[in-house]
């Protein structure tokens, strides 16, 4: 059954990818990216080439999420399902990141999911259905050195998922989370860098790890078998296909590095303090 879905951050990378892979399905997608005129104009020229939808939208305006859902809605009526998928990444020395760059990350990373999933909610609400998938990370769950402030942020992430998730159960509305492992994109190849380069260089051969991490990395992606980025938009289009109340919470895609592991165990505990507090029936989504 073909549906109206709504991607954020669509110009390139996993978005760009999810995009074209729905529209090939048969859903009628709208890829939102910033300036679809200017900078991206060549990315929504190609978008639009194979019949997809481009809406300007820029995750860290309220103001731009609320007139590109208006515009969505107005043209078809609702929105079946919203990819949070917008996001920047960042890796270095933590204490070498300014305030500055962290809040900016965490305005896209998290805020972002949060101003585009209140501006969606009330249309899911009105017909009692739909479906947000949030794109997490493995260092989500898993955190690696250097990485602290991105992975901070898709932790970020699986809160608000989990917590949305049992607020709208009842509501007929599915959350479910996307957690890619490393892949390359453009997302990684652009990860912000430290800006105060005086406190990186003070320590020394530790600052030097997450040059020699990215160049392992860019190995690793160069390899004949080296991940492929496509498996998160196969892997997202599968969640769109299945039925309500079949989708798995979590989604791990690519190498888990053990994020597969803290799923599993964690699952449980989650659920034992949701079912202490008596709210165990949110667990399970109704189909009103």
């Amino acid at each position: 059954m073909s549906k109206i879905i709504l991607i954020t951050g669509a110009s390139t990378g996993f978005g760009r990818d999810t995009a074209e892979t729905l529209s090939r399905a048969g859903h009628r997608v709208f890829a939102s990216m910033r300036d679809p005129v200017g900078k991206n104009r060549h990315h929504a020229e190609a978008l639009r080439a194979q019949n997809i939808d481009v809406v300007e939208l820029d995750v860290t305006s309220t103001r731009s999420v609320e007139n590109a859902v208006a515009a969505i809605i107005e043209k078809t009526g609702l929105i079946d399902v919203l990819i949070n998928n917008a996001g920047v990444a960042s890796a270095g020395v933590t204490e070498a990141f300014t305030p500055a760059q962290a809040s900016a990350l965490f305005d896209v990373n998290v805020l972002g999911v949060h101003r585009v999933t209140r501006a969606v909610l009330p249309d899911l609400r009105r017909h009692k259905d739909g479906l947000i998938i949030n794109i997490g990370s493995v260092v989500g769950r898993v955190t690696l050195p250097f990485f602290g402030i991105y992975g901070a942020s898709k932790f970020a992430v699986e809160a608000l998922t989990d917590s949305l998730r049992l607020e709208v159960s009842q509501l007929g509305i599915d959350v479910v989370l996307v957690q890619p492992s490393a892949y390359p994109t453009d997302m990684y190849a652009s990860a912000g860098q430290p800006a105060d380069g005086a406190r990186a260089a003070e320590y020394g051969a530790v600052g030097e790890i997450p040059g020699a991490l990215f160049e392992h990395f860019s190995t690793m992606f160069a390899a004949a078998d080296g991940p492929n980025p496509h498996d998160v938009a196969d892997a997202i289009a599968g969640l769109v296909a299945q039925a309500k109340g079949t989708r798995p919470v979590r989604t791990v895609v690519g190498d888990s590095f053990g994020a597969d592991t803290v799923n599993t165990a964690t699952a449980p505990v989650q659920a034992g303090v949701v079912d202490a507090l008596g709210l165990g029936h949110l667990e399970t989504i109704t189909n009103a």
